[in-house]
């Protein structure tokens, strides 16, 4: 069990307890590696429990059952004019979407799909592999890259630098290797 700060639009909302174990990643970051550090460190811990969360206010996990919502609604008696709660959630779902799906933008295709198994959907490191058609223990590497690239997105984690500067443009050919365009009709060796 650990204690989490709840923080919504930059408020502190209070603290509530978790159960750690639930999340694959709460067990990758307990979990130590050949050289003595976790497998996964703090920000990419904390850049997957954002994605989780964003994907979870936007209410895109799959059901297991009916939905009774649109029931429910229909029988409370309606709330006056003043009573936003409605469209606040809905704001509030809109905008989990939108950091979701641009979070997955900016990781890329490749590595977006295990993000999504393991960070939103809470399979497994093995199930994931199995569910992507990965090899056996290919998914812990790529989990970790993903992982990586998500918390820069989110700037938990600083871009590296070039400590070099950047090559100029090289080509194989000697000097006046190029035909010119300039001859009346003679062959410039691009038949």
């Amino acid at each position: 069990m650990g204690t989490r700060t709840i923080e919504e639009q930059g408020r502190t909302g209070g603290h509530v307890t978790v159960n750690e174990a639930e999340s694959p990643l709460g067990w990758l970051r307990r979990r130590k590696g050949t050289d003595g550090k976790p497998l996964i460190n703090d920000a990419q811990y904390e850049a997957g429990e954002r994605l989780r969360r964003d994907f979870t206010v936007a209410g895109l996990s799959p059901r297991l059952t009916s939905n009774w919502t649109q029931t429910a609604r229909g029988r409370r008696r309606r709330s006056g004019p003043g009573d936003n709660t409605a469209c606040e959630i809905q704001d509030r779902a809109l905008a989990a979407r939108q950091r979701y799906f641009r979070a997955l933008e900016r990781v890329g295709p490749e590595l977006a799909d295990v993000l999504v198994e393991v960070c939103c959907l809470a399979n497994g490191i093995e199930a994931a592999e199995r569910s992507l058609g990965w090899p056996q223990r290919s998914g812990k590497i790529v989990l970790q890259l993903a992982l990586t690239r998500l918390a820069r997105h989110y700037g938990l984690l600083a871009c590296p630098t070039r400590t070099t500067a950047p090559s100029r443009i090289r080509h194989w050919g000697r000097d006046g290797f190029r035909p010119s365009i300039e001859g009346g009709g003679e062959a410039t060796g691009m038949e």
